[in-house]
């Protein structure tokens, strides 16, 4: 008989934000419940499918737009036994950081224009990789985050929410060549790749075909 300690706990999906010099973690932000659902959109980049050039149309110019999108779920009440003095802010600010520049960048920025600097480069986030189990791991740059608060506190802290997250995959024509994020997308491509090979392939006869 299998005994309950024996079933392996399934393991958490998450974001990573990595120093991209270094390539150190800088924070681990572990999902607390994985999502039941995800939205996954590919958008090829065609070459010439726009203007209809017929010596084109199968050329691609670089790897698809690929969209995530998904709802977590931050629970405190799941964990009665843990101090939560401020519900799940800690929470919610860590991930509403991944959007923001810190104080401290603004405050730069606004020093440089009363120095009269004529042209302030944009900031620098880290690099923020999405983790979904050890064949998905992908640098991505967040485009939407959506907050619904549910429950809170008798100190109105909010003690339950539904995040709702869209992501965008960044590739090799999105970062510099060389840049760790870049190397981490190539090796996400060629998952991808081993995983097809890994399927194993039809036959035509299956389509009611003799040959082409």
């Amino acid at each position: 008989m299998t005994r309950y300690l024996d079933i392996p706990k399934p393991i958490r999906s998450g974001i990573v934000v990595v120093d991209p010099d270094r390539g150190t973690p800088q924070r681990v932000i572990v999902m607390q419940f994985n999502p039941d659902t995800l939205e996954r959109t590919l958008a090829p980049q065609a070459s010439g499918a726009e203007q209809g050039d017929r010596t084109e149309a199968l050329r691609l110019k670089g790897p698809a737009i690929e969209t995530w999108k998904f709802t977590a779920e931050i629970d405190a009440t799941d964990q009665l036994d843990v101090p939560a003095p401020f519900g799940i802010h800690p929470q919610l600010a860590v991930l509403e950081m991944l959007v923001h520049p810190t104080s401290g960048q603004l405050r730069a920025n606004q020093r440089l224009a009363a120095a009269g600097t004529l042209e302030i480069a944009p900031m620098e986030t880290p690099l923020t990789l999405f983790v979904w189990g050890t064949r998905r791991v992908m640098p991505v740059r967040i485009t939407e985050l959506a907050i619904t608060e549910e429950a809170f506190d008798p100190e109105l802290n909010p003690i339950r929410a539904a995040v709702s997250l869209g992501l965008r995959v960044l590739s090799v024509n999105d970062l510099p060549a060389g840049h760790r994020g870049a190397e981490l997308y190539l090796a996400h491509l060629a998952q991808k790749e081993r995983l097809g090979a890994a399927g194993g392939a039809g036959r035509l006869a299956q389509l009611g075909l003799p040959s082409i």
